[in-house]
C-alpha cells in the first residue's frame, strides 16, 4: 500500500471579519503536485490559485468552516486550531502527516494535534512552503474562504475589503457592521476591533455549536 503524504493548513486566522478554514488534504504524490505547479497559496496570483483548486478539490481532502461564533466562544485561537486541524483529519486515509503549525512551539503543536485526533502528527512553521501537500492544503482553504468572503460582500451590499483590521476598507466596513443592535454574525465579536468600533463591550456570544463541513 503506498503512504498517502497528508497535509493540514488554515486560512483567515488573522481576519475580524469571516470565518477561520482548515483543510486536510491528501496525495499519493508530492511530485505530482510539484508538476501541478502548487506552493504557498501566498506566493500565487488569485488566477493561478483559481486554477489549481479546480483540480485539487478532486482530490482526497476534507474542509472545516469555523464560524466567527465558534471563536468567540472559544478560550483562545491556539486551542480552537488544534480542535480544528483534529477535526480535519478525521476521515482521512493513513499516511505521513504534515501540519503547519500555529504554536510558536511546533512540537507543542504537533503533540496537541496528534492527541486529539489520535494520529501521528509533525508540525513545521512554513510547512506551506516546504512540503506540497501542505501548499495544497493552504490552497483549498484560501480559495474556499475567499469564496465565502465574495458571497459575504454580495449580501451585505459593499465592499469589506480583506478582513483584517489593518485594512481602511474593512475598518469602515467594520464600522457600518455594528451599526444595528447586534454586531453583524460575520464580525469576531471578541476582537478588540470590533468592541472600538461600538465604542464598548459587545455582548458574550452564546455557545450554539453551529458548524459547517465541506
Amino acid at each position: 500500500m503506498i503512504d498517502m503524504f497528508i497535509g493540514v493548513d488554515e486560512a483567515g486566522r488573522g481576519p475580524v471579519i469571516g470565518p477561520l478554514v482548515v483543510c486536510a488534504f491528501a496525495s499519493e504524490s508530492q511530485d505530482y503536485l510539484r508538476e501541478l505547479g502548487v506552493k504557498d497559496s501566498k506566493f500565487l496570483s488569485k488566477k493561478k490559485r483559481d486554477e489549481l483548486f479546480e483540480v485539487l478539490s478532486q482530490m482526497e481532502h476534507k474542509v472545516i468552516i469555523c464560524s466567527p461564533e465558534r471563536i468567540d466562544i472559544s478560550p483562545n485561537l491556539n486551542s480552537l486550531e488544534v480542535e480544528l486541524f483534529a477535526e480535519a483529519l478525521s476521515d482521512m486515509p493513513n499516511g505521513r502527516i504534515m501540519l503547519d503549525a500555529c504554536d510558536v512551539n511546533e512540537e507543542r503543536f504537533a503533540q496537541n494535534v496528534s492527541k486529539l485526533s489520535e494520529r501521528e502528527c509533525s508540525a513545521e512553521h512554513k510547512a506551506d512552503e516546504n512540503h506540497p501537500e501542505v501548499s495544497a492544503a493552504s490552497i483549498i482553504a484560501k480559495v474556499t474562504r475567499d469564496k465565502i468572503i465574495d458571497q459575504l460582500k454580495e449580501e451585505i451590499g459593499f465592499d469589506i475589503g480583506s478582513g483584517y483590521p489593518s485594512d481602511p476598507k474593512t475598518k469602515l466596513a467594520v464600522a457600518e457592521l455594528v451599526k444595528g443592535e447586534l454586531p453583524h454574525a460575520s464580525l469576531r465579536w471578541s476582537w478588540k476591533t470590533v468592541e472600538n468600533a461600538m465604542g464598548r463591550a459587545p455582548p458574550l456570544r452564546k455557545d450554539s455549536r453551529q458548524r459547517t463541513l465541506f
